[in-house]
This record gives structure tokens, C-alpha cells and sequence, in this order.
């Protein structure tokens, strides 16, 4: 097996299928599809279902991801090694992030790393559970995960590195913003109010779930799976939100009011990644997160 056969492999994954693979490749689709084939018959087993025109990764092909971007980073590891040495930084870095650390720190991380490393191209996906980034960074995956918990992460094997801690805020509907003139509110006066909701399992459904155990009357008034869609409903009228303060800036950019919800709860944010083998691109990233750990104490101390 060549890495060759790999690389063409993973473009297939991060493509969604044969043609765009290809094109992005910069070879003829039937080329790239006698290669998988070659590489299918090498280990034995399929690595694609072909459905119609789509191809969809077997229980092989998923068992393989891993493992070939491990094989692909090291040898960019090596490259971009022997690359140092003449002064020129470059690569890839992937980064899984869950919704609400991806809106920050990851930005200002992104800005800072991108100012001091403009050659290393970064690919950020998605992920909705801290359990789901744990496993990618497990499985090498991506590099570097992202991750918000009411509590901080504790994971065998991984490093762990907190950032910071954001407090739950509500994002006011102009609308309907009936709240007392100041900064913060009590969670029993959400009580009347319209809600949009996370999903369950998250911290700011967990919020919402509870004022109402303690007879707070929310309405919940849209259920939301993707945090993207959150800010555009609160800002078209349909009702409050309960996030995390990394929204707050974007919110008050688009005219919105914020308000800490009191007692506080927190989001603990922290960066996981492998505590060895890891890339230099990789690596520089963690000194950048590192440096945003050291801006944030000095700016409480502040």
C-alpha cells in the first residue's frame, strides 16, 4: 500500500464522492476509480458502496479514515520538518470544533495562528457532543478538538487543555423585551417568555429544562439541532435564547441585548488533542492556544 492510494482515498471521504475527488486531484475520474479499485483488491474488502452515482464509505472504509490521515499527517509531519529547516512552514491541520467554542475562541485562535502561520491550510469540522470530539482526536482523525462541558474534561490518553469558562446569557428578541433595565436577569424571570431551545443533552437546554422542574412557565417555542440557525430566529422575532457568551459579541453587532442569566452557569471550553506524534502544524497551534489561556488571566486580573 502506497500513500498515493491513500491520498486519493481520503479525497474521496472529504469530497463526497468520485467526481469532485477528482477533480480536486487534478486526474481523470477513471483513474482515481482504478485505484481504489486497486486498493479494495489489496485489502480484501470494499471500501465504498456505490449507490447510483454516490459512494458511501463501507464499515471498512470508516475503520480506514483514521488510520490514513495518521499515515498522511506523519508524512506531512516529515515534510514540513525538513521544510523548517529552509524557513518554510506549511501543511494541513484538522480541527473538530463543537457550535459554540467554534464561534469563539476558536476565531480569535484561527486569526492568531493564521497571521503567524499563513502557509497551513486548517479543515474545521463539526461536531455536537464532547464525546464526538474526543473520539475524532482519539482516532487521529483530526489534531485538535474543540469542547464545551458543564464540567471539565477529564479523557485518559488526550491533553487536555482548559481555556476558558463561559457563562450562559440570554439573546432578547427586540420584540418582546420586556426585561427590567441592567445586565442580568433571574431565571425565574424567563417565566411568560417564548424559548428557542438547543436540543437536549446540552448545557442551555439543560438550563431551560430545569427553570421549568422549578415551575418557571417557558414556552418553548422551536426546537433547534443546528446552533446557526439560533441567532436569525431570535433576531426575526420568534423568541429568547439561552447560549453560552462566546454568541454575545456577534449579538450585539446584529442590534441584539444580552443578559447573564443568574445563578451563573458555565460552559467549560477546553482544547483536546494527542499528547504525542502530533504535527508541527499542530503543535503551533496549541502554543497559540496556550498564549490565548495567558491573554485571558491577564484580562481578568484586568
Amino acid at each position: 500500500m502506497d500513500t498515493r492510494k491513500l491520498k486519493y482515498f481520503l479525497a474521496v471521504v472529504d469530497h463526497d464522492g468520485f467526481n469532485r475527488a477528482a477533480e480536486h486531484l487534478l486526474i481523470a475520474q477513471p483513474s482515481l476509480s482504478q485505484t481504489i479499485a486497486g486498493l479494495e483488491r489489496e485489502l480484501g474488502v470494499p471500501l465504498f458502496h456505490r449507490i447510483g452515482r454516490r459512494a458511501v464509505l463501507s464499515e471498512a472504509g470508516q475503520a480506514l479514515v483514521g488510520p490514513a490521515r495518521l499515515v498522511m499527517r506523519d508524512l506531512d509531519a516529515a515534510q514540513s520538518v525538513v521544510g523548517a529547516l529552509r524557513g518554510v512552514r506549511s501543511g494541513r491541520l484538522d480541527i473538530i470544533t463543537m457550535p459554540s467554542p467554534g464561534i469563539e475562541p476558536l476565531t480569535s485562535m484561527i486569526a492568531g495562528y493564521t497571521r503567524l502561520h499563513p502557509s497551513v491550510r486548517l479543515n474545521v469540522s463539526a461536531a455536537f457532543t464532547p464525546e464526538e470530539v474526543i473520539e475524532s482526536v482519539r482516532s487521529g482523525s483530526t489534531e485538535i478538538g474543540l469542547a464545551g462541558s458543564p464540567n471539565p474534561i477529564r479523557v485518559p490518553g488526550v491533553r487536555v487543555l482548559e481555556l476558558e469558562r463561559q457563562p450562559l446569557i440570554l439573546i432578547v428578541n427586540p420584540h418582546t423585551d420586556s426585561f427590567r433595565p441592567g445586565k442580568a436577569i433571574e431565571r425565574e424571570d424567563l417565566s411568560g417568555h417564548r424559548l428557542i431551545a438547543s436540543q437536549r443533552g446540552s448545557l442551555m437546554r439543560w438550563l431551560v429544562d430545569d427553570a421549568l422542574a422549578q415551575g418557571v412557565d417557558i414556552e418553548i417555542v422551536v426546537e433547534v439541532a443546528h446552533r446557526t440557525s439560533i441567532l436569525p430566529l431570535v433576531l426575526a422575532g420568534v423568541g429568547h435564547a439561552v447560549m453560552p457568551s462566546s454568541w454575545a459579541p456577534l449579538a450585539h453587532k446584529s442590534g441584539l441585548r444580552t443578559l447573564l442569566i443568574e445563578p451563573v452557569s458555565h460552559l467549560d471550553v477546553a482544547i483536546l488533542s494527542r499528547k504525542e506524534d502530533l504535527t508541527p502544524a499542530a503543535r503551533a497551534f496549541l502554543e497559540v492556544a496556550a498564549l490565548h489561556v495567558v491573554e485571558g488571566s491577564k484580562a481578568g486580573d484586568a
